[in-house]
């Protein structure tokens, strides 16, 4: 009876471990992909009323990733943008290139 014991003691534990390493990839990606989302359509929005008061919309697909990030940032500073809205402006113009 010990030995059952401690196997199930040794065993339980590890299947455990197992069970949470296959599982958190997952859950992160989820909450990983709703905060996504969740800036795509904060960055949207910001984008729209920021960008849009004193410029053209441009496509999105005009500059690539870097370039956006540069553009965003300058105009970060130019307009007075807060940091994070403009972390959800470049994630959704990079989002949409």
């Amino acid at each position: 009876m010990q030995k059952i014991m401690k196997r199930i003691l040794t065993t339980v534990p590890a299947v455990l471990v197992a069970g949470m390493l296959v599982l958190a990839p997952s859950a992160m990606a989820q909450e990983r992909d709703a905060t996504d989302r969740a800036a795509f359509a904060r960055g949207a929005k910001a984008w729209s009323e920021n960008c849009g008061r004193c410029h053209n919309f441009r496509a999105a697909k005009e500059l690539n990733d870097e370039e956006w990030h540069v553009s965003v940032t300058h105009m970060r500073v130019r307009a007075n943008i807060p940091g994070d809205v403009a972390k959800d402006i470049i994630a959704f113009l990079q989002a949409t290139n």
